[in-house]
């Protein structure tokens, strides 16, 4: 029976190497020159925006974003956090990275494979869902309908078997 797996993940190469030509551009631009705003990677793999105002920080933010969408990664996969107050009189910002299919999102994608009307059955599995139908027409329709249904978070198909 084909089936296939509906999976939320971000290319960290791709990750990465956006973020080094944001930081890279950043130190080069004039209007950043002398506002010590740089972008920093923490821990859990999140970027982190420290300006010395909010609209530097806001102006690094959109200069990573930049960035990252030439590079191919969905935007739906950044998930910024308030700006907030730092030392020294500088601010920074949070911007998580969205990793794996939260089980919110997973049952929404469930019933919106339930709604569709179509041939398959979609089941809940760790980070993923499986989908499988008979016919390899109703697995494509229901990639447009999961890619149509707005979920708000960036997906990808994997495991295709026949």
């Amino acid at each position: 029976m084909p089936s296939f797996d509906v999976v939320s993940e971000l290319n960290l190469m791709e990750v990465e190497n956006a973020f080094n030509q944001a930081r890279k551009e950043i130190l080069q631009r004039f209007d950043f020159k002398g506002t010590n705003t740089d972008l920093e990677r923490d821990k859990d793999q999140h970027v982190v925006v420290k300006a010395a105002s909010e609209g530097r920080a806001e102006a690094a933010l959109q200069v990573l974003m930049e960035k990252l969408a030439k590079r191919g990664v969905p935007l739906e996969g950044l998930d910024p956090q308030k700006v907030e107050p730092a030392s020294g009189g500088s601010v920074r910002q949070l911007v998580k990275l969205k990793r794996g299919l939260k089980q919110e999102d997973a049952k929404k994608i469930v019933a919106l494979m339930k709604e569709s009307g179509l041939k398959v059955q979609a089941a809940i599995q760790g980070e993923a869902v499986r989908v499988s139908g008979k016919k390899k027409d109703d697995l494509q329709a229901a990639m447009q309908a999961i890619r149509g249904g707005g979920l708000g978070i960036p997906l990808q198909f994997q495991n295709f078997r026949e």
